[in-house]
C-alpha cells in the first residue's frame, strides 16, 4: 500500500473535487453513460439532449479537465471516450464508507423486524 503524503493526498483530494465537481451536473453524467457504451463525436453526443454544440462542448470541456474523457483525432473526427480512472478513485474514496452504510441497513433491518414482530403480535392478540 503507497503512503501519501502531504501533498500527494492534496493532489488525490483536488481530483475528487473536480471529478465531484463534474459529475454534480446531469447532463455531463448523462453523456458519460452514453460513453460507458463506446466512443462517440460532440455531434453524436448532442442528439439527446436541446442544447447547442458549444454548449455541449463546454459540458465535454468540464469532462475533459476531470480526466472522465478523453479526445482522440482521425482526421476532422475527435471522437471522446470515456476514462474510467478517476471514477475509480470515487468509487475507493466511497467504499471507505461501506461500513458506515452497512451498520446502518443492519440497524433498520433489526427496527424493521422488531415493528413486524410487534405488529404480528398484536394482531395475534386481537384475533379470537
Amino acid at each position: 500500500m503507497t503512503t501519501l503524503t502531504p501533498v500527494g493526498r492534496a493532489d488525490r483530494e483536488d481530483r475528487l473535487d473536480e471529478t465531484f465537481a463534474a459529475l454534480a451536473n446531469s447532463t455531463r453524467r448523462a453523456i458519460l453513460a452514453r460513453l460507458a457504451n463506446g466512443e462517440a463525436n460532440v455531434t453524436e453526443l448532442a442528439e439527446p439532449f436541446d442544447m447547442t454544440l458549444p454548449a455541449i462542448s463546454r459540458h465535454l470541456k468540464v469532462l475533459e479537465d476531470a480526466g472522465l474523457i478523453v479526445r482522440g483525432q482521425r482526421a476532422q473526427y475527435r471522437p471522446c471516450a470515456i476514462n474510467a480512472e478517476p471514477l475509480e478513485e470515487v468509487a475507493n474514496w466511497t467504499e471507505a464508507y461501506r461500513p458506515v452504510w452497512e451498520d446502518r441497513f443492519d440497524r433498520m433491518d433489526a427496527y424493521l423486524e422488531k415493528v413486524a414482530k410487534q405488529s404480528n403480535e398484536k394482531t395475534e392478540r386481537e384475533q379470537p
